[in-house]
């Protein structure tokens, strides 16, 4: 289903006023993610990967928030 622009903005607008006041970004991470994706009518479990891990430069084990190949890499994380 391709969005018009409207359609965009109105959930673009209606997404903002629903986060405005989040503050537990671990808690919160995936949902936030996932009704993101759907202001642009993408469904996320379609394109992505939460959670993926990657070898760090130091060799350690991380996480990427969610990984779209190709597309979109998205990490909130600055330590761990």
């Amino acid at each position: 289903m391709t969005l018009s622009w409207n359609e965009i903005k109105d959930r673009a607008l209606k997404f903002s006023k629903e986060w405005a006041d989040t503050s537990n970004e671990e808690a919160d991470a995936k949902p936030f993610l996932v009704e993101f994706f759907n202001v642009f009518g993408i469904t996320s479990k379609r394109v992505s990967t939460f959670e993926h891990r990657v070898k760090k430069l130091d060799d350690k084990d991380g996480y990427i928030d969610l990984l779209w190949k190709g597309t979109i890499l998205i990490s909130s994380r600055v330590n761990g």
